[in-house]
């Protein structure tokens, strides 16, 4: 019984070396064949920028929906900024005010 315990903790052991080497290898491959840098150049073929995960939600005065400030469509009205979740709430909040 420990005979086994014993040799499965050593193939664990080693499986895990393995895997950290493979690891290495490929992204040295990657680096090498230059996909990481074609991933962190910026976008230019239109597409909208990645929406942050993360930041102050506020909620909308019209749906109620929260919403993050970073993505939000702000409205000033009478000295005050409202987010709003999309354009068509903030036109029916600003029509009603």
């Amino acid at each position: 019984m420990f005979r086994a315990v014993l040799y499965l903790l050593i193939v664990i052991f080693l499986i895990s070396i393995v895997r950290a080497f493979v690891g290495i290898i490929m992204k040295g491959l990657s680096d090498m064949t230059g996909s990481s840098r074609q991933q962190s150049t910026p976008n230019r073929s239109g597409e909208p920028a990645p929406v942050p995960l993360s930041g102050e939600l506020k909620k909308d005065p019209v749906c109620g929906t929260y919403t993050s400030v970073a993505t939000s469509v702000k409205q000033v009205v009478g000295g005050q900024t409202f987010y709003f979740c999309s354009a068509q709430c903030r036109d029916k909040y600003v029509a009603s005010h």
